[in-house]
């Protein structure tokens, strides 16, 4: 059939009306994003470091009443231009770029609106961390990184006044960590200030200055450091100790639950569906977590069985927790151990993925100043062009509490395939917004760090069954979090018994579980990404592997988990379902 050109005309100007359309809603959208960012790199000088804005790696952030206050108005402002955009306008990429740009400000607009910031600490972190880790983090390659360092000490001060302000806030309105949680924390601040200046660890970076800096402007800049240690740091950091022994831990309180909290109930719910991004209530998960816990058991007592042990599941644990045979001697033969793993797994990548990232990662121990009440291990990134690699870190505090059978599990989830492939691969990703490339979703990059635990025993790890045993008590772990962490902030359990449960049903030393229930009570909610996202991106797979058959690839199907970067999980939902079709089609 003949069509009259004035028809095709129509039809081509609606088209192009069509695309100014698009245009113009993309354009506004992206000024959004653009406008974020770069109020991201100037109001944060480590942001602004990692993508060398001048000036930057001299500061330390602005922490006063006012800055948050301005800082929760401009995110109030980014929400409100964001969401005028229609999203029928956009493309699909765009829709989503909206939709995770709302997901991340809005995490900012829930930290104001509980004021989760008159807190700035919790079991294991405090923000004092944030000066002791500059010695190890900044790049001390001239003069004038040096001076750089210098620069934040001096600004340290009012730094820590600052937080200690929020941290009266806090007491005032009823906003603490629990007293439990906290009391190591005067003696530790102790422990960095009770030596010499030259002796601290704040001096370390001048101890091995390079050759490239001359003799007098080294000498120079050494005792500027001791000036500054000794007559500003010190005296801010015994401040600090004082203020946290005789004021905010007899204030702190009492309670452990996260419904305790000023409008408790709500801060606990938005913590849920911040980190798990499901419609799901504590109950649920609650009953989740207890599913997952009886199935992992069985098999579990399978693997005891398989071993031959004579006694009950209570005295394999102890068997386990306590028998040499399971423990490195040191930490070095902890970390060689950990770095072979590592490299094992590096060989198998080929059979799980057909993309890899560039980045490279070491392994290293967790830094001695914040190892005793530290997890077990981390991953601790890098910019792509940064001349540090990133980081897989070891706990090599206390050895007798670091068994070896759970070591591949850990290396998987915190190196590769884990979060080290994960977030390397998402920093590569091109043509989104530099949002997308940083922006973390817990339950997706946390379940695919669950996931990668299980992957190795697709690839041919885990032939110890005590091995497999550690790997199961680490799918236990998870589990278990449902459970406690759901119990403890919103159904009464206390601390002590959900230190029982943890004890009785997994592999952890007795060390272990205690920082970790001290963990999930200082930070409540991000416990529960892990076990969800993994559950999500299990039915995913068993819904392609139905749909696909004989043409299912697992290559294909982790390179198209990670394709997007973090996702919340219904969008990682439409992703595999898009990757479904894709592949039925070329079939």
């Amino acid at each position: 059939m003949r069509v009259h050109p004035s028809v095709r005309l129509i039809a081509l100007l609606a088209a192009l009306s069509s695309t100014t359309v698009l245009a113009d809603a993309s354009s506004r959208l992206h000024a959004v994003f653009d406008a974020e960012w770069q109020d991201r790199l100037t109001q944060s000088p480590a942001w602004g470091e990692q993508f060398g804005v001048d000036g930057a790696s001299a500061r330390l952030a602005d922490r006063s009443v006012e800055a948050i206050a301005a800082d929760c108005q401009r995110h109030q402002e980014f929400a409100a231009q964001a969401t005028s955009v229609d999203p029928s306008a956009l493309s699909q990429v765009d829709q989503i770029n909206r939709q995770i740009f709302l997901n991340e400000v809005n995490e900012t607009l829930t930290s104001c609106r509980f004021k989760t910031w008159q807190v700035p600490l919790n079991s294991e972190s405090s923000f004092h961390h944030a000066i002791v880790a500059l010695a190890r983090t900044m790049p001390f390659q001239n003069p004038q990184d040096y001076r750089n360092y210098l620069s934040r000490l001096k600004a340290a001060p009012g730094y820590m006044d600052q937080n200690m302000a929020l941290m009266r806030l806090g007491i005032a309105e009823g906003r603490t960590q629990p007293t439990v949680i906290i009391g190591h924390y005067p003696d530790a601040i102790a422990a960095l200030i009770n030596v010499k200046a030259e002796d601290s660890l704040f001096f370390k970076p001048f101890e091995s200055m390079p050759d490239s800096i001359d003799s007098a402007t080294r000498q120079s800049l050494k005792n500027e450091a001791r000036a500054v240690i000794a007559e500003q740091l010190m005296p801010s950091f015994k401040a600090y100790e004082v203020f946290f022994r005789e004021e905010y831990l007899p204030a702190s309180k009492t309670s452990i639950a996260a419904i305790d909290f000023p409008d408790g109930k709500a801060f606990y719910t938005s913590q849920i569906q911040q980190y798990t991004t499901l419609e799901l209530t504590a109950e649920q998960i609650h009953q989740i977590g207890r599913d997952e816990v009886s199935r992992i058991r069985s098999e579990m007592e399978a693997i005891i069985k398989q071993v031959d042990f004579e006694g009950t599941f209570a005295e394999f644990l102890q068997f386990l927790r306590t028998d040499p045979q399971f423990y490195a001697t040191s930490a070095e033969e902890l970390l060689k151990q950990a770095s072979y793993l590592s490299k094992q797994m590096d060989g198998k990548l080929p059979m799980l993925f057909t993309r890899y990232p560039r980045q490279p990662y070491t392994v290293n121990p967790v830094p001695e100043s914040i190892a005793p009440n530290y997890t077990i291990g981390r991953y601790v990134g890098a910019p792509l062009d940064s001349e540090r690699p990133g980081q897989y870190w070891v706990n090599t505090h206390a050895l007798d509490k670091r068994p070896l059978y759970n070591l591949e599990a850990l290396t998987f989830h915190e190196a590769v395939p884990g979060h080290h492939f994960q977030t390397a691969l998402a920093a590569e990703l091109e043509g989104l917004p530099e949002f997308r490339k940083h922006y973390y979703i817990s339950a997706f990059g946390e379940g695919w760090g669950l996931y990668s635990e299980r992957l190795g025993k697709e690839v041919g790890f885990y032939k110890d069954p005590y091995s497999d045993f550690g790997r199961l008590t680490y799918e236990m772990w998870r589990a278990m979090r449902l459970v406690v962490d759901t119990g403890m902030h919103a159904m009464g359990m206390s601390r002590e018994e959900a230190i029982a449960l943890m004890e009785s049903n997994t592999a952890l030393s007795t060390h272990n579980v205690r920082t970790e229930i001290d963990r999930y009570i200082g930070w409540p909610g991000q416990a529960l990404s892990y076990k969800l996202g993994e559950i999500r991106i299990r039915e995913l797979r068993a819904k392609a592997e139905e749909a696909l058959g004989e043409r299912f690839d697992r290559r294909t199907f982790h390179d198209a988990v990670l394709a997007n970067g973090s996702l919340p999980l219904a969008l990682l939902d439409q992703m595999i379902d898009a990757y479904i079709a894709e592949q039925l089609s070329e079939g």
